[in-house]
Formats: structure tokens, sequence, C-alpha cells
């Protein structure tokens, strides 16, 4: 457990030197991210200077403590790969979709189409992965018919990515909506019987000071945001951290209101199209309540509440309905 405290105090401060780091390298260069033309209008001057690539930092720090483990506990060195490898190369897609609108000076990056085909093929080359290695399971100890859970899987990875990824619009509530998410998986580790545990607390710590390092820039008024690059990275890690825990459906309580903002944007869209009429005034849906006349940190704070609400009654409820596991 040592060893895990350390790398978290090593990822915080690594984390929080990165990313200011980034912040002064792209103020220099005048680097920052284009606002969408029909986004929700509310500081867009602001948000329009505002640094980005933050994600860049987590991608760092996670090749960081993958060549340490291969210096370290080269033994265990396969088993801490197959768990970075998803963050990292999930992360490397929002990045090469960061990189596509920073060069273009646009908005826009992949289109929905190329970008879901390379998230649905990273996350079947993982998944399989890990069905190869005995640990994708629902909950520990509860088995489940491969033909369901590894679609099931593929699709949640995919769907975190993206999920994240709308809820990374307001300053702080990706980031802080994150590290309640870890703070959930963490209190589900110390009840319910895990493979691996002190590989898994390491890997929480890791996690939890590289994005608490990041979002010590990003609570509102954000100094640089995270991108696609960013979001991408931790939708991967929490598919990761579950799946390698042998619990992929904590991902409902780890992802509650992520699932609740990409919910929001699916509706919206659907209504739309087929009935040619809005749901909301926008979404995702802190995008609604912002035009609704509610300030962005009411509207963060408000989000946190009922992420860290509904992730704890979700994950008591797996625990009521499936027990200890193993």
């Amino acid at each position: 457990m040592g060893y895990a405290v350390l790398g978290g105090v090593l990822s915080l401060a690594g984390a929080a030197a990165l990313t200011r780091l980034l912040i002064g390298l792209q103020l220099r260069l005048h680097v920052s991210q284009v606002q969408k033309s029909y986004g929700v209008g509310i500081d867009a001057d602001v948000k329009g200077s505002t640094p980005t690539l933050g994600g860049v930092a987590f991608i760092l720090i996670a090749l960081a403590a993958l060549v340490a483990k291969a210096f370290s506990d080269a033994p265990f060195f396969s088993e801490v790969l197959f768990f970075w490898s998803l963050p990292i190369a999930c992360g490397l897609i929002g990045f090469a979709d960061d990189f596509i609108k920073l060069t273009r000076k646009s908005s826009e990056g992949f289109t929905s189409m190329r970008k879901l085909a390379v998230q649905l093929t990273v996350a079947s080359v993982w998944v399989f992965w890990a069905r190869s290695r005995g640990v994708l399971f629902l909950w520990p100890g509860l088995a489940c018919p491969d033909w369901l859970l590894v679609p099931a899987a593929v699709l949640a990875a995919a769907g975190m990515m993206n999920a994240i990824n709308v809820t990374d619009g307001l300053d702080g509530l990706a980031g802080g909506a994150f590290l309640i998410s870890l703070g959930t998986l963490s209190t589900l580790a110390g009840i319910v019987t895990l493979p691996a545990p002190e590989l898994w607390f390491s890997r929480f710590a890791i996690l939890f000071g590289t994005a608490a390092g990041f979002l010590f820039y990003n609570v509102r008024p954000a100094r640089i945001f995270m991108g696609d690059a960013g979001s991408h990275f931790l939708g991967g890690a929490l598919v990761a951290i579950c799946v390698s825990g042998g619990m992929a459906i904590a991902l409902i309580p780890a992802g509650f209101i992520f699932g609740v903002e990409l919910l929001s944007s699916a509706a919206q869209i659907i209504s739309i199209r087929k009935f040619d009429r809005k749901i909301f005034r926008m979404a995702p849906l802190h995008h609604h309540f912002q035009l609704m006349g509610w300030d962005e940190t009411t509207v963060t704070m408000r989000f946190l509440l009922i992420h860290a609400t509904g992730a704890a009654l979700t994950a008591a409820l797996c625990v009521s309905m499936w027990g200890l596991g193993r």
C-alpha cells in the first residue's frame, strides 16, 4: 500500500507540473481551442482563448508508470501493460482529434462515424485481450455468457469515451466527476473480493493523483481544458479499472452522470431528427441548465452532487444484488 501512496503523490506532482508546462507553452504559441459556433455562447471569448490539450499530461503520466513498472517489477509488466494500454490508446484517439482541430483551426475533428469506428476497433482488441486473460466478468464470481458480455463491454468502452467527452463542457465537471467515480470504485474494491488488490489500488492512486493535479488548474475559471485527449483517456481508464477488477457492471455507478449526459444528447438528436422538436434547450444536459440561467459553478456543483448520490446508490444496489464476490 505504501507504493500506491507514493505513486499517487508522484502522479499528483507530475500532473500538476506537466499541466502548468502545457499552459505556459500554449500561451506562448497562442494555441487555444476553437469554440463551436452552435455552442451555448456563454463566456465564449474567455473559453476560446483558454489552452487545451491538458489530457497530454494524463498520457505522459501513464507512460511513465508503465516504464517505471517495466524496470522495477518486470514479472508483472504484462499485467501493467494490459491495464494502461486502453487509457493510453483511448487518449491517443482523442489527441489525434484535438490535433486535427488545432491544425485546421476548427471545432470539428474526426467525422462522428470515423471516430466511432476507431473507438470500437480499439475497444474490441482490448476487450478480447481481457477475455483471453480471464478477467472479463460482470461481477466478481458472477459469470455471464461471452456472446453477451464481450459486445456489451466493447460498446461500454466506446460509450464511456464519448460520455466523458460530452460531459467535458464546464470547468471542473468532467475531472471532478472522475474523482468521484474513483472514490466510488475504491469503496467497492474495499468491500468486494478483487483479484490482485495491491495492483488495483496502485492504479487507482496514480489515476487519482493525475486527475487531481490537472483539476487544480481546471476548476473555474479554468486555465486549461483537457481536450478530447483527456476525456478519452479518462473514459478508457474507468473501463480498464472496472474490467481489470472483474466487475464490468461497476461502470454503471462509476459512469452515472456521464451516462446521463450522453443519454440527454442522444435523446435530443433522436427527437430533432424524428420529430423535428427539442427535448432540452440544448444538449448535453448541463447546457440546458445554463440556458435556464444557472451559473456555471452552480451547474457543476449540482451535477457533481447528483453524480455522487447516483454513484453511491447504484454501487450499493450492485453489492446488495450480487454480494461480495468470490
